[in-house]
């Protein structure tokens, strides 16, 4: 039963149904480059001097907090509460950046909404099929993550959600190595192009010495009894650059050592145990940079307190803090502690600092003594 003001914007509008049970319209990656939605009257757009990095959706200024809110699309993630068998409540004062002392050991946390933590499977170390049952919505990190179901046991977990995995989608895991119905259908021998075409597909979960040479992966982890502990965020990824391999004299190439060399998202190529744990694809949520909150109480909500300047401050509550106008009294900058904080010598562990060895030579190396 429609209420009364809606049924007469219908009858004026000449419509032929109008449901409140109307879900918004999926929109996707189009060529347009702005478009209208039609439920809310909001107005969808690329990201701004992104190059069209992604479509993001704006709101009417109705109100000055939603004047400059922009959010990814994300019309695909469940709308219910998470599989709480799989959640704990977070509590306590470690909400609030404090120690076991009870002390704040990281600054500007405090508040926020309530939040149950979600216990994901970084390991994957489960054989067989896995059907996705939905994408949610995880308090905890940037990225997506899917409810997944053992088609075996019925078993249910939490993994990271890879770009464009969606519910009804069937991801596998051969962590515990090839399963004999797919090495039967290589006849027996283990064939590198077609086990990668039969294995590497997007979701998938593989040790990294199956991972051709050059695939995008996330989640990886470094060691073969660890999870995964790269490439966790949102739209991050990896590439496997080199395995270390050598061809054979029937032209099969195999690997010759124990590591295998991945690119991170920082440039840094790292090695990693060839048993590490990979997953094929790109970390889901990847317009999660573009977005903006609109207004400090969202940042509030988000378990995030505000941060002051030191020059703000008075001269008892920060180095930088007192004196007229704003300045810092020719200071470098430090913390309120008075530690160096821009990046340099001063701020590099000492471990990190190239250290010259000079060996001690003879004052009179290499002259004569002068005669007295």
């Amino acid at each position: 039963m429609l209420q009364p003001r809606l049924q007469l914007i219908a009858a004026r509008r000449g419509l032929q149904q109008l449901s409140l049970n109307s879900s918004a319209p999926r929109f996707y990656a189009t060529k347009s480059r702005n478009f209208r939605d039609q439920s809310s009257n909001n107005v969808v757009t690329t990201a701004e001097g992104q190059g069209g990095a992604g479509f993001l959706r704006t709101y009417k200024p109705r109100t000055p907090g939603v004047r400059h809110l922009k959010r990814p699309i994300n019309d695909h993630l469940w709308k219910g509460r998470p599989f709480l068998p799989l959640t704990f409540p977070k509590k306590g004062q470690s909400r609030g950046g404090r120690n076991v002392s009870g002390r704040i050991t990281v600054r500007h946390r405090g508040g926020g909404a309530k939040r149950r933590i979600r216990t994901v499977d970084f390991e994957r170390k489960v054989p067989g099929p896995h059907l996705v049952e939905r994408i949610e919505y995880d308090p905890g990190r940037s990225a997506h993550i899917a409810l997944v179901t053992e088609q075996a046991t019925g078993k249910k977990s939490y993994i990271l959600a890879c770009d464009g995995l969606r519910a009804g989608d069937v991801v596998h895991s051969y962590r515990a190595g090839i399963p004999a119905k797919l090495l039967a259908s290589m006849g027996g021998i283990i064939d590198p192009g077609i086990l990668a075409a039969k294995t590497a597909f997007k979701g998938n979960c593989l040790p990294l010495h199956m991972v051709p040479v050059g695939t995008t992966v996330f989640a990886v982890g470094s060691a073969a009894s660890r999870g995964a502990v790269f490439c966790r965020s949102a739209g991050t990824s990896a590439v496997v650059v080199n395995k270390n391999e050598e061809t054979r004299a029937d032209g099969t190439r195999t690997m010759t050592g124990k590591y295998v060399e991945v690119r991170l998202q920082s440039g840094e190529v790292r090695r990693v145990s060839k048993d590490a744990c990979a997953t094929i694809g790109v970390a889901s949520n990847i317009h999660h940079g573009y977005r903006q909150l609109g207004k400090a109480g969202r940042s509030r909500w988000l378990g995030i307190r505000p941060t002051v300047r030191g020059v703000a401050m008075n001269k008892v509550d920060h180095p930088h803090g007192g004196g007229r106008g704003k300045s810092k009294s020719n200071r470098h900058p430090v913390t309120p502690w008075g530690k160096p904080t821009k990046s340099g010598y001063k701020t590099r562990r000492k471990h990190n600092i190239n250290t010259w060895v000079v060996t001690a030579r003879p004052r009179n190396h290499g002259k004569r003594r002068s005669k007295s």
